[in-house]
């Protein structure tokens, strides 16, 4: 018991630590994994004496952390903002990743006089981005949503391809034609199993009304949790699988789906924190010094090498501008996942594995640092910084079982185009309408001639069956004022969407 208290006491404190570094690397511009892996570091053998040594423990750690923060990444992707940079993002999950590789393993072969096969496996290693530092900085960033959701969507999406590569490069059997077969296999089938687990738990969580609002939370993440372990079990990409799913169910119609995100959100800062606290209390610090210098020369190559050419190759069909893609080379952002496919590839008996893990380790941290600190500079530097949008609208719904109903909690947020709009010019579908309004902590039954003003939250309830078209009404007004047409109008070249000319932000 003594123990357990000891333990449990040692968690809270690390994870309240945890929470409270967010804000500090926030105020001084340092991204926060870094003071996660100093509190590791700090905890661990070298420092403060606990000792953290198994590498199957962590591997399996490293695993269940990144399969929720995949969740969390694609709950809260809204797939309209996606969408445009679809063809995008799967080029960089693919088509990138083999020409990174490529790059990255002739170039060690050469400088670092590593065979072919362990050379190729660092490439493998090194070349997927991660998506807890893409999800946490890039949404903050100001930038177009197109390279924005073509960043998300490439570290949500490449994972599944590198660690396949991983696996094959890392074990000593012969490579033959039969591994892209399988490679196609696992993607397809995993990409496959997302979708309909995904659909599946949505429709359910849907039409079930369940006793309390925190169960939906839990089931939606469940329900995703259960897409890796049922693509794995057919030997299909799990990870693929799960960000699949993630994505399918939080564009569903989900109920309460402010809660479903918020608790995705919390799993997912959990994740990232025991990950990377975890790995800062797996490595020895006296083993990263002659690490050093091969992975700045690994970085080098990466960075200002690997990453260009093969964004180019990957972007090149779309004739996306020099200055989009110079962005997305200096956003390929790294984390924990390249040292969590260290640990696999030191699992899987792989030459020189500890020398790996070390090396990416130092990497993860010297990228971190100078990509993270520079990224809105670069944006600025670019001419593709912007400024601040209007926060979109949100809109949470509850489900009315008994009476075949939705409850639609809308707030209107500062600078929406709901500023000033009469309920009566929202227009709402018939089987929708405005049942309450709370303004300033007061809440009133309205009329048709009620004026929204910024931070007024009001409750639509609207049959089912126009559920849909009652939630597209309202995004459409506060993107495009009183005059926005029934149906959202088409994205701009950027992938966000197009505001009417003229006129304020009142409409």
């Amino acid at each position: 018991m003594t123990s357990l208290a000891a333990t449990l006491g040692i968690a809270s404190a690390v994870v309240l630590v945890g929470v409270f570094a967010v804000r500090a690397s926030v105020r001084i511009g340092l991204p926060s994994l870094l003071i996660y892996l100093g509190i590791g570091v700090l905890l661990g053998e070298s420092v403060l004496g606990i000792e953290f040594s198994d590498t199957e423990l962590a591997e399996s750690l490293g695993w269940a952390a990144l399969v929720l923060i995949l969740v969390e990444g694609g709950i809260t992707t809204r797939w309209k903002a996606v969408r445009p940079a679809l063809h995008i993002g799967v080029a960089l999950a693919t088509v990138a990743v083999a020409v990174s590789i490529t790059v990255v393993g002739v170039c060690l072969h050469v400088l670092l006089d590593l065979d072919w096969r362990t050379a190729f496996l660092w490439g493998a290693v090194l070349t997927s981005t991660d998506a807890a530092a893409v999800f946490s900085v890039l949404r903050s960033l100001g930038v177009g949503r197109r390279l924005v959701g073509a960043l998300e969507l490439e570290s949500g999406l490449n994972d599944a391809p590198v660690v396949i590569a991983v696996v094959v490069l890392a074990s000593d059997e012969a490579i033959t034609w039969v591994q892209p077969l399988l490679v196609l296999y696992e993607l397809g089938a995993g990409a496959v199993i997302g979708i309909v687990l995904g659909w599946v738990g949505g429709w359910a969580l849907y039409r079930i009304a369940l006793p309390s609002t925190g169960l939906y939370p839990l089931a939606a993440i469940a329900a995703c949790v259960l897409a890796y372990a049922t693509a794995s079990a057919v030997h299909a990409s799990g990870l693929l699988a799960t960000y699949v799913a993630a994505l399918v169910l939080g564009n569903s119609q989900l109920p309460h789906r402010d809660a479903v995100r918020s608790f995705a959100e919390g799993t997912g800062w959990l994740a990232q924190i025991g990950l990377f606290v975890m790995l800062g209390l797996y490595v020895s610090p006296s083993r990263l010094l002659p690490a050093l210098l091969p992975a700045l020369v690994a970085g080098a190559v990466l960075l200002f090498l690997a990453r260009p050419i093969s964004v180019f190759f990957a972007t090149a069909p779309f004739r996306v501008p020099w200055r989009e893609q110079a962005f997305l080379s200096w956003a390929g952002l790294r984390g924990a996942v390249p040292i969590v496919f260290a640990l696999i590839a030191l699992m899987q008996g792989a030459p020189s594995g500890q020398t790996l893990v070390d090396v990416v380790f130092v990497l993860v941290v010297v990228l971190t640092v100078l990509q993270g600190t520079t990224l809105p500079w670069v944006a600025r530097l670019l001419g593709i910084a912007r400024q601040a949008e209007p926060r979109e609208v949100d809109v949470d719904a509850a489900p009315l079982d008994e009476l075949g109903a939705d409850l639609l909690q809308v707030t209107v947020p500062v600078g929406s185009r709901l500023r000033g709009v009469y309920l009566r010019e929202l227009r709402l579908p018939p089987g929708a309408t405005v049942s309450l309004v709370v303004r300033d902590g007061e809440a009133f039954t309205p009329t048709m001639e009620t004026r929204l003003r910024e931070g007024d939250q009001f409750l639509v309830v609207t049959t089912q069956a126009v559920r849909e078209a009652a939630e597209d009404r309202i995004r459409a007004v506060d993107l495009h004022g009183r005059l926005a047409r029934w149906k959202t109008e088409r994205p701009g070249p950027d992938g966000g969407d197009r505001r009417p000319r003229g006129g304020g932000r009142g409409g």
